[in-house]
């Protein structure tokens, strides 16, 4: 499994916006200096993400992008999911291999069904929110909920 810059620089627009919730919309000339993204290429993603439900698109001039949802609420793995399609495929194709012995090739799709349960497993069980506490967490900012 691969993740291209599509799905790494989505994330980091989709974290930035996390990150400056409650301070209103942000433009992406923002999010693509803070991050290190060609604003022209988050731009691509952006509509992108708005599509999947991900943000929200204000125009003007106070406008910008802000989450559609907390981000307690929004998984890496819908954000993934969105930019990067599936993450790893039900079943490899390859129509050049004919398997002749169908009991290999059954052990071998059951490892790629396994193996694509756990990242998804552990991508949706981990937020927007969850890296914003990890970073508070870093930098000694650590919020405590009773």
């Amino acid at each position: 499994m691969r993740i291209s810059s599509k799905g790494d620089y989505g994330l980091r627009a989709l974290f930035d916006l996390a990150q400056h919730l409650g301070e209103g919309p942000v433009q992406s000339e923002e999010i693509a200096t803070r991050q290190g993204i060609p604003v022209n290429y988050l731009n691509q993603l952006l509509i992108i993400m708005r599509r999947a439900g991900l943000i929200e698109s204000l125009r003007g001039p106070q406008g910008g992008h802000l989450l559609a949802r907390p981000p307690k609420a929004i998984s890496l793995l819908e954000i993934f999911t969105a930019l990067e399609g599936p993450l790893l495929p039900d079943e490899p194709v390859r129509e050049d291999l004919v398997a002749t012995v169908p009991e290999d090739h059954d052990l071998v799709i059951e490892v790629w069904s396994i193996l694509r349960g756990r990242i998804e497993h552990i991508l949706a069980e981990r937020t927007l929110d969850d890296l914003c506490q990890r970073k508070r967490e870093r930098a000694g900012n650590v919020m405590y909920y009773i």
